[in-house]
């Protein structure tokens, strides 16, 4: 149990501010829903009634109560309203992307560490089931030496939206910088910074103005030239989705499809339960877990054997479990702008290494 109540503002109540941050703000105890930023409508109201609403950004920063505040707004906003929280001696998390650009997330960190503030990325993904089975397996050396790793985050939506700002032409929009730091932050998580990357980013279906595919290869050498490639790939055109993750490697491969249920649940009406309470939050169905395929014996690898993986717990609760100990002293935040800066530059030389078609060294 926290020492005391940290006051949260949330800036935005569309999809990230509805589903993602306040109820996991919520539901969390030693933090409070101190103010929903909606500048029209009662959504917010209704769904959160003992928060307070406001209709400016300068009305929640008036109030002295709120310590953190939560950026949840379209992507090129993100860096000025960041930076106008950390100025008035607030923390902040950021709904990917962090920011931009890299030279925008390195301006955020500075600054933050100037006033001895967090400005934290919300990689929430982090916290997937999926994501913590893939971790515990490769920890475990489920599939031998891995040598290529796969993460897909794909969808189909053939036709661009009218209307909507997801769908402007602008560079911090499109699915490089939308999906983009999820799947690079986990292969980061998992492997560290790589040696170097090669990536082809695309706007694929017709009438689009924003990139709406990507491949991602991070190139990891390895000792003795026995190394790794991670895969990370978005497509908007496909209605046959591949794994979200696959791996292969010397004793045998791990595939697992589906995205984690959290999202979907809290769509659909899920209450989330407050965290130390004794309900679990939330077991993904069992037709759903990943299957792992092994060879026993290397000499024989016709005779596989197959078996099917329980998808480990996933709950973003304790990404603001984590976020709630940082601001107190109590732990070291599980994520730093500086992990937000290193996403934000990968996915600037992801675009270079499409634009110019080569390999690049990655130097942070």
């Amino acid at each position: 149990m926290a020492e005391r109540e940290i006051g949260v503002g949330i800036v935005g109540f569309g999809l990230g501010g509805r589903v993602f941050h306040a109820p996991f703000v919520n539901a969390v105890p030693g933090l409070r829903l101190a103010a929903i930023l909606q500048r029209n409508g009662d959504e917010a109201a209704k769904a959160f009634p003992t928060a307070r609403i406001v209709r400016s950004f300068d009305a929640m920063l008036t109030d002295k109560t709120i310590e953190l505040v939560v950026v949840t707004t379209p992507n090129p906003t993100h860096f000025e309203l960041a930076r106008q929280a950390l100025e008035a001696g607030r923390h902040v998390v950021i709904d990917k992307p962090f920011t931009a650009t890299s030279e925008q997330a390195s301006q955020l960190g500075q600054l933050a560490k100037s006033k001895g503030l967090l400005a934290v990325p919300f990689h929430n993904r982090r916290w997937d089931g999926d994501f913590l089975t893939v971790k515990k397996l490769i920890a475990d050396g489920a599939v031998g030496r891995l040598v290529t790793f796969e993460s897909h985050f794909d969808r189909f939506r053939p036709v661009p939206r009218a209307g909507i700002w997801q769908e402007a032409k602008n560079p911090a929009n499109g699915m490089l910088f939308d999906l983009g730091p999820h799947l690079v932050d986990q292969a980061l998580a998992l492997f560290g910074p790589p040696d170097s990357i090669t990536a082809s980013v695309r706007s694929d279906r017709d009438g689009t103005a924003i990139e709406d595919a990507f491949d991602i290869t991070l190139h990891y050498p390895g000792a003795n030239g026995k190394g790794l490639l991670a895969h990370c790939r978005t497509s908007y055109l496909a209605c046959d989705n591949s794994p979200r993750f696959l791996l292969h490697g010397t004793r045998g491969s791990f595939r697992k499809h589906g995205l984690d249920p959290q999202e979907p649940a809290l769509v659909g009406g899920a209450r989330l339960p407050r965290l130390g309470s004794s309900e679990v939050w939330l077991q993904e169905n069992e037709s759903a877990w990943g299957t792992l395929t092994i060879a026993p014996n290397p000499a024989a690898p016709e005779k596989p054997v197959k078996s099917q993986v329980m998808t480990e717990l996933g709950d973003y609760r304790g990404f603001y479990a984590n976020l709630r100990d940082a601001v107190l002293g109590a732990a070291r935040p599980a994520l730093t702008a500086e992990d937000g800066f290193r996403i934000i530059q990968l996915l600037e030389l992801a675009r270079q290494s499409s634009a110019e078609g080569r390999t690049l060294k990655v130097k942070f």
